[in-house]
């Protein structure tokens, strides 16, 4: 049965969605199905992805205001082993329409629960923010991944996410585990990076990815072109370090 895991970060520019995109792309590369869900209203990945909004026929909106299930709406993206059930604009107004229904904060999970038989992992890409979009990925998923940019601001919001975690494990989904924090935009040579790495390690030394993600310009061109890395530039280090994350994904995930 597929693995779910949730990409999550409320503070925007985290590259929580150049996360999503390059890490689902390394692992299909490594010969593993993958579907990722883009569940964030701006639907940067489905245009990570190279493919045009405007002739969607069904997103993740419909899937969270349960008018579709994940088997009809995800598509083949171009790239290997990779499917996506896209987002528009229009899911910016579920958070509202979800207030209407029934078991609001399990839609998702009811959604995909007819296509974990077909892929090996389900990624879910979440909006910055911790309301009930988030919190419907958090009670559909397994485990929870946190990309952090090293930066002072970024601990604080760890803290925060992490009580929402426990939040939703208490409500919802008691299995809900962290399944690992990668460090982005990483610069070793500056002093705050490395105080940064060293306070995550005290509490989630564990958890840490080995594999931190560079600031690189290839990794930021990337998206404009509807690409991955690894298919825009695969000697660029932004592909190297994600096609290294991928290989650590799984191998942890082997040892599980």
């Amino acid at each position: 049965m597929g693995k779910i895991i949730s990409i999550v970060n409320q503070k925007g520019g985290v590259g929580k969605t150049t996360t999503a995109v390059n890490l689902a792309s390394g692992i299909g590369i490594l010969g593993k199905k993958v579907l990722i869900v883009d569940a964030d209203p701006q639907g940067n990945t489905t245009s990570g992805y190279g493919i045009s909004k405007k002739n969607i026929q069904l997103t993740s909106y419909q899937l969270l205001i349960g008018k579709a299930t994940a088997e009809n709406a995800a598509i083949k993206t171009k790239f290997k082993n990779v499917d996506i059930v896209p987002s528009s604009m229009d899911l910016a107004a579920a958070e509202v329409d979800l207030i209407e229904l029934d078991n609001r904060e399990a839609q998702l999970k009811m959604a995909l629960s007819g296509v974990r038989e077909k892929y090996d992992y389900i990624f879910i890409d979440c909006p910055p923010s911790l309301g009930l979009i988030s919190i419907n990925a958090l009670n559909a998923s397994d485990t929870v991944l946190v990309p952090i940019q090293c930066e002072y601001y970024a601990l604080e919001g760890l803290s925060q996410l992490m009580a929402t975690v426990r939040q939703v494990k208490r409500l919802y989904n008691p299995t809900l585990e962290i399944e690992g924090i990668v460090l982005t935009m990483y610069d070793g040579r500056l002093n705050l990076t490395q105080q940064v790495v060293e306070e995550i390690k005290k509490y989630f030394a564990s958890k840490l990815y080995k594999t931190a993600i560079p600031r690189a310009v290839r990794l930021s061109e990337a998206p404009s072109y509807g690409m991955p890395i690894q298919y825009y530039d695969k000697r660029s280090k932004g592909a190297s370090a994600y096609n290294d994350l991928a290989k650590e994904f799984l191998k942890k995930n082997r040892r599980v």
